[in-house]
């Protein structure tokens, strides 16, 4: 049994039925007496370039094993899937048990983008909008007039005792 990394990219507008597609992609393998040992959702990401007038894709990797000849049939049955603009197959000497280097990085991507909403949210409570800022000053100078006038008040009681 030969070993393979299918690298499958998806229209990404339709990320909704990629469950959908993996399951009838593993029925296929299946089919073609393939085991899957692995498979990644890398999920939506940047294209390098544009394919069929896309930008981004939904990735997909599947470490599979089976017989070399049932290679070109799976080939075949997906070559004409309109949902997938890219495909490849690679022939492995072995599957490293490790994720890889795209779900670590999308993962990296996510977790920050959290925290960076999270910061931004964090800011927006703590910095007071620009009505909150002149609703402040307007307060402080009312102040400061009632002071004026207090004081003003307490020095004309004093001359007149």
């Amino acid at each position: 049994m030969k070993k393979y990394e299918a690298v499958i990219i998806l229209n990404p507008n339709l990320s909704s039925k990629v469950d959908s597609f993996i399951k009838d992609f593993e029925k296929l393998l299946k089919a073609n007496t393939f085991n899957i040992k692995k498979m990644e959702d890398i999920g939506r990401r940047q294209l390098s370039y544009s394919i069929n007038n896309h930008n981004k894709g939904h990735y997909l990797i599947f470490n599979i094993e089976g017989n070399a000849e049932n290679i070109i049939n799976i080939e075949n049955k997906i070559k004409y899937n309109e949902s997938i603009i890219r495909h490849l197959f690679i022939s492995v000497k072995e599957h490293d048990g490790e994720d890889s280097q795209l779900l670590i990085d999308s993962r990296n991507k996510k977790s920050e983008s959290e925290d960076e909403e999270s910061n931004v949210k964090n800011e927006v409570k703590e910095k007071p909008t620009d009505d909150e800022k002149k609703n402040e000053e307007e307060i402080v100078s009312k102040e400061e007039s009632i002071e004026d006038v207090s004081s003003d008040s307490i020095e004309e009681d004093s001359k007149d005792e």
